[in-house]
């Protein structure tokens, strides 16, 4: 091979001389990424603070609702717990210390800030609002806008009136709502929440009934049980009697705001009771006939519905990502429901379940929910405004606490069918699992060859793959392949001419039939 000249430019080599493919063209312009309206925030942010500015002022006695003060079970009983509390015991000789040891945690955070004790106390309660709040705004960002969650806690919340800053649940239940969110994308942490949870109030231990099956569940409870279990021991070492509560519940009555009441309330108001009315362990409740049969009763109550969470949760064959939700709040209504003792505050809970529940696409719980805020509304007629008339069973009375306990009362079983619904169906491949089934969601790109066959087949890439190819063996040729390109039609490669299937992964069985 002769060598160029000195000057002269080198002969193109054969590998340069290849036709380049054709250009695509130019590329689409990117999508732009989702941007988050701030009109929504702002309104939500705007709403939050004035109605917390109202309870507030509820709490403070500048606008007053009802001649009770609420607030004294934090300047009196609270704080009475806590001196008790910094000398490294529990209150063992008070029967209105009714809650685990983890309690404790929250009567004693209020001495680590400055200013008094129902100040510190009402700033610790507006400081977890806020958090509750926060937590329910960003599900609702990443529910690509779901904010009727959020809503539904600024609205709800402050129907209850001062009480809501006047008792700790709305810290237990902004723990519940942290754990109940994090668990769908990071269990352990969920789980820890939640039995952290467990421990200052027992119920959002209810939360985790939901939980997927499987690798999930076991990484969820036990996280939740590790953390129960984990901090108990410790309080229990430190403290002296962490576990006294338990004998204070067994000996409880019937308050006289529980759905087991109702009869009570309606004998008394035909003058065929001949009982009392006491405060007793902490709440007032009936004594007197009648009064341990309905104890008895409501505990058999709980135990059924408990038995019915637990059939579910064996029967349950389609699951979506507000399962879980949906069944957490469907366990706490049914705990709530059955108990003997319904108080004002409870409704905090269902209020941060059903919000946590309107955060997730394809939720049954929305009309639910909306008896949950109903019945707020008639709570805070019930307590404060109206527990006059309630204690008495007075008929203005009797008819308002009837009327809240039964929108209860509908709630739970509207729950409670709407979640048996749901799940009875036999699960359907391209069902919502949403984040809880991360595992075995299906991604797709737009414009994958392979999108068809994702969806129809949710299994693993690889296995979508090799259906593709089996299904492209088996396809029957086209025109141009029967018939034979015409005139001046480019040429086909082998792949094309074989139905999408390389060359190199034929032989002579998968040739065109």
């Amino acid at each position: 091979m002769e060598s160029a000249e000195p000057g002269e430019a080198s002969p193109p080599s054969p590998a340069r001389t290849r036709p380049l493919p054709p250009s695509p063209g130019p590329l689409p312009p990117a999508a732009p990424a989702p941007r988050t309206a701030a009109g929504p925030l702002w309104a939500l942010g705007l709403s939050f603070v004035a109605t917390r500015v109202l309870v507030v002022l509820m709490c403070l006695g500048v606008w007053r609702i009802s001649d009770l003060d609420v607030t004294t079970d934090v300047s009196v009983i609270y704080h009475g717990w806590y001196e008790v509390l910094r000398t490294g015991t529990f209150p063992l000789d008070d029967v209105t210390w009714q809650y685990p040891p983890g309690a404790a945690l929250v009567i004693l955070a209020p001495g680590l800030l400055p200013w008094s004790y129902l100040t510190s106390f009402m700033v610790l309660a507006g400081a977890f609002d806020a958090l509750a709040m926060l937590l329910l705004v960003r599900a609702g960002v990443r529910g690509r806008r779901r904010y009727a969650g959020a809503w539904l806690w600024v609205v709800a919340v402050p129907l209850l009136g001062p009480t809501v800053y006047a008792r700790y649940d709305i810290v237990v239940t902004a723990v519940a709502v942290a754990g109940l969110l994090a668990a769908a994308r990071r269990p352990r942490l969920g789980g820890a929440l939640l039995g952290l949870g467990g421990l200052l109030k027992v119920w959002p231990l209810l939360a985790v009934l939901g939980t997927p099956r499987g690798r999930r569940t076991r990484r969820t409870w036990t996280a939740a049980a590790a953390a129960a279990a984990g901090l108990g021991f410790l309080l229990a070492a430190a403290m002296n009697g962490a576990f006294r509560f338990l004998a204070f519940q067994r000996d409880r009555g019937v308050e006289v705001e529980s759905l087991g009441a109702l009869p009570v309330h309606w004998a008394r108001l035909a003058g065929r009771w001949q009982g009392e009315v006491a405060l007793n362990y902490g709440s007032v409740e009936f004594l007197g006939p009648w009064v341990h049969t309905i104890g008895r009763i409501s505990l058999g109550a709980t135990a059924l519905g408990f038995g019915w969470l637990l059939l579910w949760r064996l029967r349950a064959r389609e699951r979506r990502a507000a399962t879980p939700y949906d069944a957490a709040l469907a366990a706490l209504l049914v705990f709530t429901v059955t108990s003997r003792v319904v108080s004002p505050q409870y409704l905090v809970w269902l209020i941060g379940l059903a919000a946590v529940c309107l955060t997730a696409r394809g939720t049954t719980q929305r009309p639910v929910a909306v008896l949950i805020l109903l019945a707020s509304g008639l709570t805070v007629l019930e307590f404060p405004v109206m527990f006059g008339p309630v204690v008495t069973s007075s008929p203005s009375g009797v008819a308002l606490l009837t009327a809240r306990n039964l929108l209860l009362l509908a709630a739970t079983v509207l729950s409670c069918a709407r979640l048996w619904r749901s799940t009875a169906r036999r699960p359907r491949p391209e069902a919502d699992t949403g984040e809880w089934e991360a595992g075995s969601e299906v991604h797709t790109r737009a414009g994958d060859p392979f999108e068809a066959e994702t969806v129809a087949y949710t299994v693993r890439p690889g296995i979508v793959y090799e259906k593709h190819l089996l299904d492209g063996l088996e396809r029957p040729d086209g025109p141009e392949e029967q018939g034979g390109a015409g005139p001046g039609a480019p040429a086909r490669s082998g792949a094309a001419r074989s139905g999408g299937v390389p060359s190199w992964a034929r032989d002579d069985r998968s040739a065109p039939r």
